[in-house]
C-alpha cells in the first residue's frame, strides 16, 4: 500500500459535521484548536482520529462568517452525521439564539432524521463572565435531543472530546454508521442486513 501520506482513503468511516452558532461564539476557534492547522478561506477542514478502534474521517464545515448574512441553505446542511450548535457561556444571546434560531434552521434542513446533534458551550475558561449556567445547557440540550459539553478552545479543555463523542455516538446509529462507511464495507453491511431482513416494502421505511 506504498506511503500512507495522504488524506486518501486511509480510513474506515468519513462523517460530515456541521459547526453551527451565532458569529463569535467561537466556531472557528473549536477548529483550529482541534486540527491544528488552519487554511484561510476553506470553510471546511479535515481530521482524522481513531475512535473505537477505528479510523475516522472527520470533514468538518464551519460557516465561515455566513451565519451573519443568514444564508446557510440546504445543502450545507445535506447529508451531515453530526451536527454541533456552539454558543458562548460568556454571552447570554448567543444561547438564546441557539433555541429561537439555531435549533428551528437544523429541523427545517436536516435531512438526515438520525443526525447527532451535540450542544457545545464555549469559553469555560472565562468563568468570571459566565452568563449561561451548566444546567441550563443541560436542559437546553435534553429539550433539543442533544449531547452536551462544555469547552474551551482557548485552553482546549474537553475540545477533542467534543468531537470524539459525537463520532462515537454516530457510530452507533446504523443508517449513518451505513452512510460514513467507505465503498466495499457498505455492499458487506447491505449483504448482512440483505441476510438478516426480508425487504421492506414502500419508499420510506
Amino acid at each position: 500500500m506504498g506511503s500512507s501520506s495522504g488524506q486518501g482513503s486511509n480510513y474506515d468511516l468519513s462523517f460530515k459535521i456541521l459547526l453551527i452558532g451565532d458569529s463569535g461564539v467561537g466556531k472557528s476557534s473549536l477548529l483550529v484548536s482541534f486540527i491544528s492547522s488552519s487554511v484561510e478561506g476553506v470553510d471546511f477542514k479535515i481530521k482524522l482520529l481513531t475512535v473505537a478502534g477505528k479510523r475516522v474521517k472527520l470533514t468538518i464545515w464551519d460557516t465561515a462568517g455566513q451565519e451573519r448574512f443568514r444564508t446557510l441553505t440546504s445543502s450545507y446542511y445535506r447529508n451531515a452525521q453530526g451536527i454541533i450548535l456552539v454558543y458562548d457561556v460568556t454571552r447570554r444571546e448567543t444561547f438564546t439564539n441557539l433555541s429561537d434560531v439555531w435549533a428551528k434552521e437544523v429541523e427545517l434542513y436536516s435531512t438526515n432524521q438520525d443526525c447527532i446533534k451535540m450542544l457545545v458551550g464555549n469559553k469555560v475558561d472565562r468563568d468570571s463572565e459566565r452568563a449561561v449556567s451548566t444546567e441550563e445547557g443541560v436542559a437546553l440540550a435534553k429539550e433539543l435531543g442533544c449531547l452536551f459539553l462544555e469547552c474551551s478552545a482557548k485552553t482546549r479543555a474537553n475540545v477533542e472530546q467534543c468531537f470524539e463523542e459525537l463520532a462515537l455516538k454516530i457510530m452507533d446509529i446504523p443508517s449513518l454508521l451505513e452512510e460514513g462507511s467507505t465503498g466495499i464495507k457498505r455492499n458487506i453491511l447491505k449483504q448482512k442486513q440483505e441476510q438478516q431482513a426480508p425487504p421492506l416494502s414502500g419508499c420510506c421505511s
